[in-house]
């Protein structure tokens, strides 16, 4: 009942960029410019999400944001629904929260869809909650999708790229048994896919030198958790 209520208000799907592309023969050739993208390697597997930065700028930006910071090494997936979506990036290893910057406005009314494939900024029932975490659409969720600014519940949810690589690893996921488990009821995949790095196409980090290896990219898993206390906002029903 309650997924079926959240789905009553969400946004529309992308399918804008080769117009664009026709225009600007040269910056075609310079897609990664135009529309970066980011490479996820977690402990089911890699996928690759290809962002729309012309479409969601403020979502786009954010994410890679945090994907710069080293912000998802450590996080989790904690919250899979097989025929629905797969969520995470908020939550460590532990299941407890990371400290997020500010949230970001709403971007749901741009014009693309919740279709299956597509990535989308999680949030609470505020549309302008949304911060760290995203999901991915495992089926065209177009309940999801922008209907009016009336209220949160027709807001939508703002999506702000698309996997182009690696769905089947998104669908493994999904396939993946739940349970309840830390502040969760349920959905929790067992084992926990851990997203043990994300990194910018072209910006990949370089391997530490062994002299330094006492300051590798793993710290991050062990950030502190948000100050703020949990709020239903940030548990499943947030997408």
């Amino acid at each position: 009942m309650l997924r079926t209520a959240f789905a009553a208000l969400l946004l529309a799907l992308p399918g804008i960029a080769p117009a664009q592309q026709a225009a600007k023969p040269e910056a075609a050739a310079q897609g990664p410019v135009e529309h970066p993208r980011v490479v996820m390697h977690t402990t089911q597997g890699d996928f690759t999400i290809e962002l729309y930065p012309e479409k969601a700028p403020k979502s786009a930006a954010n994410f890679l944001q945090y994907v710069r910071d080293g912000f998802y090494d450590g996080t989790v997936f904690h919250r899979v629904v097989d025929g629905y979506m797969v969520q995470g990036g908020l939550y460590s290893r532990d299941l407890t929260q990371r400290r997020t910057r500010a949230p970001i406005p709403s971007e749901a009314d741009n014009g693309l869809s919740n279709l299956r494939g597509t990535v989308a900024v999680a949030r609470g029932a505020d549309p302008n909650s949304g911060t760290s975490q995203f999901f991915v659409n495992l089926v065209d969720n177009r309940r999801l999708d922008y209907v009016s600014n009336q209220s949160g519940l027709t807001w939508g949810f703002a999506v702000f790229g698309k996997v182009v690589s690696g769905m089947d690893t998104i669908d493994k996921i999904a396939k993946l048994p739940t349970r309840a488990q830390g502040p969760f009821v349920g959905d929790v995949p067992n084992p926990l896919v851990v997203i043990d790095s994300a990194s910018v196409v072209g910006e990949e980090k370089a391997a530490p030198a062994a002299a330094s290896t006492s300051k590798s990219p793993a710290a991050p898993a062990t950030a502190k958790p948000a100050t703020a206390p949990k709020k239903k906002a940030d548990k499943p029903k947030a997408a």
